[in-house]
C-alpha cells in the first residue's frame, strides 16, 4: 500500500482520541492488515464476542469496525474484587481507509475462534475510454 500522510494522521489522530477518552474501560483490539494483488485483509482478535456483537460498515474503500465486550462481572451476586484487569471491555470501533478502490459488493467476513477476518477484494479499474476528437 502506498504510503499516504492523511491516513497516518487520522490513524494517529483516532489513537490520540482513544487515549484521551480517559475511560478505565476503552480498548482496541490488536489487527493485522496485509494487502494481495487483488485484496486487502484484516484479521482482529475479538475474543469473547459473538457474531451479534460486531458491526462492520463499509464506505467507498473505508471499512469501520465497531463492537462491544461485555463488563467483568462476574455471575451471580457475590462481591468481588479484582487485583489485576488487563482486558479490555465496553465500546471500540476501529476504522480502515485503503489506496486502491474496494468492490463493496464483494466484501466478506468470518468469524471464528475470537478472531474477525474480513476479505476486501480490490475493485477491477474500468478499462482505458477513448474520446473521439471531433
Amino acid at each position: 500500500m502506498p504510503w499516504d500522510p492523511l491516513r497516518d494522521l487520522r490513524a494517529w489522530q483516532e489513537r490520540l482520541e482513544r487515549l484521551s477518552a480517559h475511560s478505565p474501560d476503552a480498548w482496541t483490539p490488536p489487527v493485522d492488515v496485509y494487502e494481495t494483488e487483488d485484496r486487502y485483509v484484516i484479521a482482529a482478535e475479538l475474543p469473547g464476542l459473538t457474531r451479534d456483537q460486531i458491526e462492520l460498515l463499509i464506505e467507498a474503500s473505508r471499512l469501520t469496525i465497531r463492537g462491544e465486550r461485555a463488563g467483568r462481572d462476574p455471575a451471580g451476586s457475590e462481591v468481588v474484587h479484582f487485583h489485576q484487569v488487563e482486558r479490555g471491555r465496553g465500546p471500540f470501533s476501529r476504522t480502515f481507509e485503503f489506496a486502491d478502490k474496494v468492490d463493496v459488493n464483494k466484501v466478506s467476513a468470518e468469524f471464528a475462534n475470537g478472531v474477525l477476518r474480513v476479505t476486501l477484494p480490490k475493485a477491477t479499474p474500468a478499462p482505458p475510454l477513448k474520446i473521439e476528437v471531433r
